[in-house]
């Protein structure tokens, strides 16, 4: 089947999905987005993705933009029409492009703008996830050179992703991005843990120097739930490499396992423990969204 993207009222071929060439979201990355998880057939946590995507788009004073019981109908329709099962939803709510009345590109806020909205989505194999979670991963650092606002979940990733490539370059999935002060603040697209040798799980706390990410909140609730320790602080590189594990969360993989950090092994170079219990959990509370959990555990990696 052909795949369907939704472009400001329109569902349409992927193929030939687009915006405006004058789009800001194109000319000034004047956007903020979501990515959501889709379990057996249905959106995982939509509500606190929601909710995180509304405080950006009032950081970013964007107005006017469809609310939520509409853009819950518009993906829901996305998820019909691919006849998703297991992937990823994408939602993309922008300033939109000025009217043609008023075309001079100019940085400052245009009057006559209709707020733009784009949903795509797609598939994806949770047995590379699974795979992932079950070998564990290197980690490269590097100096955090983002914008000093990136609790809003802006579409302005270009830091991120040079830091991404430079992480894949140097051998490792991942890049862990370290301020000034030699504390990690988080991943290119994930946040960042450890366990210390206590076996307290540590996270940095939240601020606007790293994303409040949904995966994240959730896996706080589940540790304290399981009555694991959890302390909000921030730690250095060093502190993370001496750590007895280190993982990082996000929406696209849950919990994985670090096992080296600069080429440094995490403890004996082997998922933890602690991780692998949250690994677990999570799963559990992905698959909770669908019809037939069980099943869906099993696609998750059981």
């Amino acid at each position: 089947m052909s795949r369907v993207a939704y472009v400001n009222g329109c569902y349409l071929p992927y193929a030939h999905a687009a915006v405006h060439v004058d789009d800001r979201a194109v000319q000034f990355a004047d956007a903020a987005y979501e990515v959501i998880a889709v379990i057996g057939g249905r959106i995982a946590d939509l509500d606190p993705h929601l909710d995180r995507l509304d405080r950006s788009l009032s950081e970013l004073r964007i107005a006017g933009h469809p609310r939520r019981a509409a853009l819950t109908v518009i993906a829901n329709q996305m998820l019909r029409r691919n006849r998703l099962q297991y992937g990823l939803l994408y939602i993309q709510v922008g300033r939109g492009a000025p009217s043609l009345r008023h075309s001079p590109r100019d940085s400052a806020f245009p009057k006559d703008v209709r707020p733009s909205v784009i949903m795509t989505c797609r598939p994806l194999d949770f047995s590379r996830v699974a795979a992932r979670a079950a070998s564990g991963v290197a980690v490269a650092t590097m100096p955090d050179q983002r914008w000093a606002r990136v609790d809003i979940k802006a579409v302005s990733l270009l830091p991120n992703a040079l830091a991404k490539q430079a992480a894949r370059e140097a051998g490792a999935f991942e890049a862990w991005m370290v301020d000034r002060e030699g504390k990690v603040t988080e991943g290119a697209s994930t946040n960042a843990w450890i366990v210390d040798a206590g076996g307290t799980i540590v996270t940095r706390p939240l601020s606007s120097n790293i994303l409040a990410g949904i995966t994240r909140q959730v896996v706080i609730a589940q540790a304290r739930g399981a009555g694991l320790k959890v302390a909000e602080r921030a730690f250095t590189v060093a502190e993370a490499q001496a750590a007895k594990e280190a993982f990082f969360t996000s929406t696209t993989g849950g919990p994985i396992p670090v096992v080296t950090i600069d080429g440094k092994p995490v403890a004996n170079g082997a998922p933890g423990a602690v991780t692998d219990k949250l690994v677990g959990l999570y799963r559990r509370h992905l698959a909770s969204f669908a019809a037939d959990p069980e099943a869906a555990l099993q696609v998750l990696g059981g």
